[in-house]
């Protein structure tokens, strides 16, 4: 089976091809960091007119890669939820449209849900069980993933999730938008003991999160004039750490051996290399997309398509619907 998937959740616009034989096929993403950027974060209405402007080229492009056509596809998968409405809208309806023109099924895709599998996209792949981290700008969520649709929700950050922390804090050093990676280079040159940043919400038992606190620390370390590099470094260490701690924690509790890594922030090196001996350390694995599939893509999308399909999944008729909000817990299993 051959798969077009679409992503459309928030400022990036991407199309790609899964082909369950070949694998992936075509991997098309386009970046609006350029249309934000002078606003200082993403403004919807000018996400999803891009997302207007810039689908049908990435199609073009998308199956150019996978030296196809659109009659050699079987299925179409969108991401339905969670994300900016008109930003959805605009995907959903171009994926609908070419639905109806070519007589394909659809499927509306849960965007945390492709997050989560798209390390299934790499070699070696997981297999289930395992513990998902999920950090991005959005979201900082510890998952036990038992399968396609089976998942627990063991913990979440009850404010700023880790990317919007990075961020945050990246604007309080001048370093632009969006400033996650700027930081992360930034805190290579620093002192990762300069400063004594807490580590939040780790003194007490759960697999709750907090990163507010951790900002305000930030601007205050930078009102007393500690060099920014010190600062970036200290702050990405106490992340890490307390990522840590609460893994160490869920593991224990789920007694599960595979652990992933996904979202954005799963791209930060340190982080992947600290996880990376820690699983080495407890005898277990673990596993993270490639950079390329760590920011909001379509492949993803594609692979979950493909998975969902194959156990008969598939719209009910041509009108969609979007998603803004969607827990991942209320997902159906395949």
């Amino acid at each position: 089976m051959r798969v077009l998937g679409i992503e459309t959740s928030c400022d990036e616009t991407a199309i790609a091809v899964y082909d369950t034989t070949a694998g992936l096929l075509a991997n098309q993403i386009h970046s609006q960091t350029a249309v934000h950027a002078r606003f200082g974060g993403v403004v919807p209405e000018l996400a999803a007119r891009d997302h207007v402007l810039k689908l049908p080229s990435l199609l073009t492009q998308a199956l150019a890669e996978a030296d196809c056509s659109l009659a050699q596809i079987d299925a179409i998968g969108y991401t339905q939820g969670p994300g900016l409405q008109g930003a959805l809208m605009t995907g959903a309806a171009f994926a609908k449209g070419l639905a109806v023109a070519r007589g394909l099924p659809t499927l509306g895709i849960h965007h945390l849900e492709g997050h989560i599998l798209a390390p299934l996209l790499d070699q070696p792949a997981p297999e289930f069980p395992f513990l998902a981290l999920l950090v991005s700008g959005g979201h900082t969520q510890l998952i036990a993933v038992r399968g396609l649709g089976a998942y627990e929700l063991l913990g979440e950050s009850i404010d700023d999730a880790v990317g919007e922390a990075f961020d945050k804090s990246a604007k309080l050093m001048g370093l632009g938008y969006p400033g996650g990676a700027a930081l992360s280079a930034l805190a290579a040159q620093g002192d990762r003991t300069a400063i004594a940043f807490p580590r939040p919400m780790t003194d007490r038992p759960g697999l709750d999160f907090s990163f507010s606190g951790l900002k305000t620390a930030v601007a205050l370390s930078i009102a007393q004039g500690v060099p920014h590099r010190d600062v970036a470094a200290s702050f990405e260490q106490a992340v890490i750490d307390t990522l840590v701690i609460k893994i160490i924690r869920a593991l224990n509790q789920t007694g599960f051996e595979r652990l992933v890594l996904a979202g954005g922030v799963a791209a930060n090196r340190p982080l992947r290399a600290r996880l990376a001996a820690l699983m080495k350390e407890r005898g277990g694995l673990a596993f993270y997309p490639p950079t390329v599939l760590c920011t909001d893509n379509a492949a993803m999308i594609a692979l979950v398509t493909a998975l969902r399909v194959g156990t008969g999944q598939r719209d009910a008729g041509s009108p969609f619907t979007v998603r803004p909000r969607w827990p991942l817990m209320a997902l159906e299993s395949g």
